[in-house]
């Protein structure tokens, strides 16, 4: 298949099916041309899915290069039903047993459910499919349009194009498929980056022909209507932004830093403070234990973690000192990383944003401080060549003096200019999924607090400014 974005070429895929008597094993290769910091960075992510012929799971595995090392989980079904995951990330190895969800399928098995309706026009069905990148199960609702005339690039096929849409809590994923008599998958569109993506099946020759770099951080900036100064960034703001993607449900998200408000039509009000509001949820357990990015049990992370410390108890003032030895710890900055464990960037000292966040998150929790990853914007007066704009970001929220309170040790400090988009536990498909979303967001305005609710001077007529970008919209 050719992997095309808006029509140019990024990349190739090839799906390879084969049957040894009652075991199915499907192998998936994914190539993009991803351009990091000007530089090409081929992207290639391997999964395979071993399962019954009647689609039942047996194991599977995905590989990927999330950094500059490969990252790999395996998963085994046990005799008693359950799974062992065995992750690999930054050489770190980690085994856990869960339960596997009851009903969720593979490659085959999804291969099967599809073939059975095809037949069926106006049929919805759910389908539960197991995510191996997330190690999530993911209920998929499922509508058979019917068949269909599909155009290639030699021929014209007669498919059955069934419409999967997967709900998450802020947004949901519509993923269109063309599939043949047999299941197979001819063609599929989905949307990545505000853009349509699709995957066309073609000749070796079509599909392995040379692709264009796509560089994502050029595609996810986005346009600020004004400039923003230390003082407003210092100070209350409020952003009103416009959403083109209609099946982003909440694009932003509430903390105890950010409130947000649905104004209708795709329209999207985002306040940002610097005191207290307490909108989220105290910690889980989960937020403070290690897991396969955040290895906060690493002797290597804890021994930092300890020497940034010092003998500070109060955990404020703990999340500080980590915070700032975070930010002069990495010694070389680069977006040419990709996405890299905690302890990988422990063992390099080198990376962007989300390498600062992950080490940070680590040592917090190496200190029994609750601590999660924040992926958004952030506000800059120049990326590149471009001046005034918002560029993808990730940061961290800690439980201190029971809230959660912001750390930024790649900007040294968090500030109003922080757009905060989704929360992880570290795990990069978080920050990728919220890194889709800016192909769809546009900032229409920026109000500081004045702006916001200036009372009119003396024998002036008319109320309080609300809304706007204030001074007459100046920009």
């Amino acid at each position: 298949m050719t992997v095309l974005l808006n029509g140019r070429k990024i990349g190739h895929e090839v799906i390879q099916r084969q049957q040894a008597g009652d075991t199915v094993t499907t192998t998936q290769t994914l190539v993009m041309n991803i351009q990091r910091n000007h530089k090409d960075a081929p992207y290639t992510n391997v999964s395979r899915s071993v399962e019954t012929a009647e689609g039942v799971p047996l194991s599977f595995s995905i590989s990927t290069p999330a950094s500059t090392n490969e990252t790999r989980i395996e998963g085994q079904r046990l005799p008693d039903g359950k799974l062992q995951l065995t992750s690999t990330v930054g050489g770190d190895i980690r085994r856990s047993t869960t339960t596997w969800p009851v009903g969720a399928v593979l490659v085959e098995g999804q291969r099967k459910a599809m073939q059975a309706e095809i037949h069926h026009p106006g049929t919805r069905y759910n389908l539960l499919a197991y995510n191996q990148a997330s190690e999530q199960a993911m209920n998929l609702v499922v509508e058979v349009l019917g068949e269909e005339q599909v155009t290639f690039p030699d021929h014209v096929e007669t498919l059955s194009h069934q419409r999967e849409t997967l709900q998450r809590p802020g947004s949901k994923q519509v993923v269109d498929l063309w599939l043949d008599d047999r299941g197979a998958i001819r063609k599929g569109s989905l949307s990545l980056l505000g853009k349509s993506m699709d995957m066309i099946a073609c000749s070796e020759a079509c599909a392995e022909a040379p692709s264009q770099g796509l560089d994502m951080m050029d595609s996810a900036i986005i346009g600020s209507p004004r400039l923003l100064t230390p003082e407003m960034l210092n100070d209350f703001l409020s952003y009103r932004a416009h959403v083109t993607n209609k099946a982003v449900i909440k694009p932003f998200i509430d903390t105890d830093e950010q409130s947000v408000t649905d104004l209708g039509r795709g329209e999207w009000q985002i306040t940002v403070y610097r005191s207290v509001l307490n909108e989220l949820s105290p910690p889980t357990l989960a937020d403070i234990q290690p897991n396969a990015w955040l290895q906060s049990d690493s002797p290597q992370i804890k021994q930092l973690a300890a020497i940034a410390a010092g003998n500070r108890e109060n955990a404020l003032h703990i999340m500080g000192s980590l915070s700032t030895f975070v930010g002069s710890y990495l010694s070389q900055r680069g977006l040419d990383i990709g996405y890299a464990s905690a302890l990988e960037v422990a063992r390099d000292r080198r990376g962007n944003c989300a390498e600062f966040a992950v080490l940070l998150a680590a040592m917090a929790r190496a200190e029994r401080i609750p601590a999660r990853i924040v992926a958004g914007m952030i506000y800059t007066d120049r990326y590149d060549d471009k001046d005034r704009v918002f560029v993808p970001h990730a940061w961290v929220i800690a439980w201190v003096g029971g809230r959660w309170r912001s750390f930024d040790p790649a900007a040294t400090r968090f500030d109003t200019g922080h757009i905060a988009l989704d929360i992880s536990d570290g795990n990069p498909w978080h920050f990728f999924n919220a890194a889709n979303e800016f192909g769809s967001i546009q900032i229409d305005s920026v109000s500081t607090f004045a702006e916001m609710f200036m009372m009119p001077s003396p024998g002036a007529s008319g109320g309080a400014a609300i809304g706007g970008n204030g001074a007459g919209g100046a920009k």
